[in-house]
C-alpha cells in the first residue's frame, strides 16, 4: 500500500501481562505485539507495524501503554477501540485511538514513562492480587524505603540496577536516540520516585525520561531489603556511585509491575 495512503494513528493500551510473554512480537509465543497485530490487521486488511513506548517484559502489565502505527486512511479510527476490544479482549484492552501528526512516534517522542510497582504486605495471600502484586509476608517499614528514594532522583546513572542493555532492551535508548554502534548509557533522569501505604497494600511509584532493561524491578528488590531491616537506606547511594550490579538485591517479581503512563509534548497529546 502506498504510503499516501496511510495515516499515522495512536492507541492506548492497558494489558494483563500475566498471560503474555512481553510486549514485543516472538512468533514462538504468545505477545501483547503479536495479539494486537493480528487483531489491527484482520480489521484493515493491511500489513501494520507497531512501535511501543516500552516493551515490557513476560508478566509486566500496562494501563497507559501507548502504541503508534501506520494504518489505510480508510480506518474509522473511532470505532477502532470497540473492534480491537472485541477481538483481543479482556486480556488486552485498547483504551482510546486517534489520529495523529506523522511526525509522532511512541517510544522516541515519549518525555516520560511512569511505572507503578504494588506489594500485598500481609501475612496470608490474597488470590484477587495474587497476579498483579508482589506478596511479602514479613512487615516492611516504609519510612526508610521512602528515605532512600532520595538517592535515585535527578541524574543518575543506574548501572547497579540495569541489566547489560543492548538497543532493543525496552526504552533503554528512547531518550537520547542512542544506536546499536556506540555503548548504550545508563544514566537516567528520575522525576518522581516515592512509596505510600495504604493498609496491606504498598506502592511504588516512579518516573523517569526513559528506562534501562529492569531498572524498576532491581531498584524494588532493593527497596523491599531495606524495608525488611535487611540492609541500609544509605545503600542506596552506594549502589548509584558503585554502579555495581552484583551488589543490588535480587530483582522483585514481574507480575507486580505496571506501566501505568507515558508522558508527550503538549504538542503530541
Amino acid at each position: 500500500m502506498n504510503a499516501s495512503t496511510r495515516r499515522n494513528a495512536r492507541l492506548t493500551v492497558a494489558y494483563d501481562g500475566s498471560v503474555f510473554h512481553g510486549f514485543a512480537p516472538n512468533p514462538e509465543v504468545p505477545t501483547v505485539a503479536g495479539a494486537l497485530t493480528e487483531a489491527l490487521e484482520k480489521i484493515t486488511q493491511a500489513e501494520v507495524e507497531l512501535v511501543a513506548a516500552g516493551r515490557t517484559d513476560a508478566g509486566v502489565h500496562a494501563r497507559g501503554q501507548v502504541v503508534s502505527v501506520q494504518l489505510p486512511s480508510r480506518v474509522d479510527v473511532d470505532s477502532l477501540p470497540k473492534k480491537l476490544n472485541s477481538l483481543c479482549g479482556p486480556h488486552i484492552a485498547v483504551r482510546a485511538a486517534q489520529w495523529v501528526e506523522a511526525s509522532f512516534h511512541a517510544r522516541f517522542t515519549a518525555i516520560w514513562r511512569h511505572y507503578r510497582y504494588t506489594i500485598l504486605n500481609s501475612p496470608t495471600p490474597d488470590p484477587f492480587m495474587a497476579s498483579t502484586a508482589w506478596h511479602v509476608r514479613a512487615p516492611l517499614d516504609v519510612r526508610p524505603m521512602q528515605l532512600a528514594c532520595d538517592a535515585v532522583m535527578g541524574s543518575r546513572d543506574f548501572s547497579a540496577f540495569c541489566r547489560k542493555p543492548d538497543a532493543t532492551d525496552n526504552d533503554s535508548t528512547a531518550a537520547s536516540g542512542e544506536n546499536a554502534a556506540k555503548p548504550v548509557s545508563m544514566r537516567r533522569f528520575v522525576m518522581q520516585s516515592s512509596w505510600r501505604r495504604d493498609g496491606d497494600v504498598v506502592t511504588f511509584e516512579i518516573r523517569a525520561n526513559a528506562f534501562c532493561h529492569q531498572m524498576v524491578r532491581s531498584l524494588v528488590g532493593t527497596f523491599v531489603d531495606i524495608g525488611l531491616g535487611k540492609r541500609p537506606p544509605s545503600d542506596m547511594m552506594s549502589l548509584v556511585r558503585s554502579g555495581r550490579r552484583q551488589d543490588a538485591s535480587p530483582l522483585a517479581p514481574p507480575h507486580g509491575l505496571c506501566l501505568w503512563e507515558v508522558g508527550y509534548p503538549t504538542a503530541a497529546e
